[in-house]
């Protein structure tokens, strides 16, 4: 009782599962734990979302109607999704595993699992992922508010800040130019940006600026 969860409400879990009770489940437990969750039961629906409001994990299952998760996972690697994905299957096999192991996921669980042990993968891969995103940006310094930044956002900053254009970065990171002017919104209102000009100030200076508090 009692229990401090290091996670703030906006570490959100994606869960990706077309079985109802599976998917609520998984969500019940992961608030438990301090989570926040979404829920999505096709790939589709998912990757629509994932592409504006990068999750800090994603939970998948394979066995998916119509578009696969091991589709899924193809079109995440081409996004070059960094935030860890652990994939689900009833239905296993050993090659199906390697194949999602190729494609990016970083780990394999296999229907029916522990609930304490599914709650410790997502703990542990959540704290890997934010440790690597509390990285350098870029040739960028250690500006106020980086924190503050998913990894998607830290991406696109990078790419402003050596020059490139919204088509630029796109075709850099897989994206549109239209989804690339989205996070650079989202960027200038965490770090209070008047401008362009007043953000490479504030990423640039090593004076210290608050940054804007904003839920994600």
């Amino acid at each position: 009782m009692g229990q401090i969860h290091p996670f703030p409400g906006d570490a959100y879990v994606f869960i990706v599962d077309d079985d109802k009770s599976v998917s609520d489940a998984l969500a019940l437990l992961l608030r438990l734990e301090g989570f926040a969750t979404q829920s999505f039961s096709d790939g589709h629906a998912f990757l629509e979302v994932v592409r504006l409001k990068p999750p800090a994990c994603v939970i998948l299952d394979l066995q998916l109607p119509g578009y696969s998760g091991l589709d899924v996972l193809r079109d995440l690697a081409e996004m070059r999704f960094a935030p860890p994905v652990i994939v689900i299957s009833g239905h296993s096999d050993i090659p199906t595993a390697v194949t999602a192991m190729k494609r990016g996921a970083l780990d394999f669980m296999e229907k029916p699992f522990a609930a304490s042990m599914m709650a410790d993968r997502v703990r542990e891969a959540v704290l890997a992922y934010r440790r690597s995103a509390d990285g350098p940006i870029l040739g960028l310094g250690d500006f106020s508010g980086r924190h503050l930044l998913t990894s998607r956002e830290r991406e696109v900053l990078g790419q402003v800040a050596s020059g490139a254009s919204n088509k630029e970065a796109g075709r850099r990171l897989g994206i549109s130019p239209r989804t690339i002017e989205v996070h650079r919104a989202r960027i200038m209102a965490k770090l209070g940006a008047k401008n362009a000009a007043d953000l490479m100030r504030i990423v640039l200076s090593k004076e210290r600026h608050p940054p804007r508090s904003m839920a994600t």
